[in-house]
């Protein structure tokens, strides 16, 4: 649970520093901070049945996206980068509906995650630190 926090801090602030140079970005090209879509948006307000949703998430999330396919990207190609690549793309494609702006800025989230298994071949940190990521969006929308 401790190294999952650990992810968990690191990848926040990863997320911050990220979020805040494609808003800076944004700004530079457009003259205005992006207007992104919030969880509350899609989701509304979410009864008590979110909630084993958002405990067994991160579950299949990680262990899919993460551990399966790059472990099986890396055994097949001999190449970390491109697992971590391909595994930050596929997570970061079904984001979108944050919008592009919302989605890249997850991808700095979803890049820890993945330089930290590609690094460590430990799972379970990694669903923890995603698992408090998903109560805490729960929680804010209550």
């Amino acid at each position: 649970m401790g190294v999952g926090l650990l992810v968990a801090g690191i990848s926040f602030g990863a997320y911050v520093l990220g979020s805040s140079v494609v808003q800076l970005f944004h700004y530079q090209i457009y003259g205005v901070l992006a207007k992104t879509p919030s969880g509350r948006d899609f989701f509304g307000h979410p009864p008590i049945t979110a909630v084993p949703f958002s405990l067994l998430n991160p579950f299949f999330e990680e262990l899919i996206v993460r551990a399966y396919l790059m472990t099986e990207v890396s055994d097949l190609t001999g190449s970390s980068v491109l697992a971590i690549t391909i595994s930050v793309a596929v997570q970061f494609s079904y984001q979108l509906y944050y919008g592009w702006v919302g989605a890249i800025s997850l991808s700095f989230l979803f890049l820890t995650f993945a330089l930290y298994y590609a690094r460590s071949r430990r799972i379970l940190p990694v669903i923890v630190a995603h698992g408090l990521f998903d109560i805490y969006a729960l929680v804010r929308l209550w």
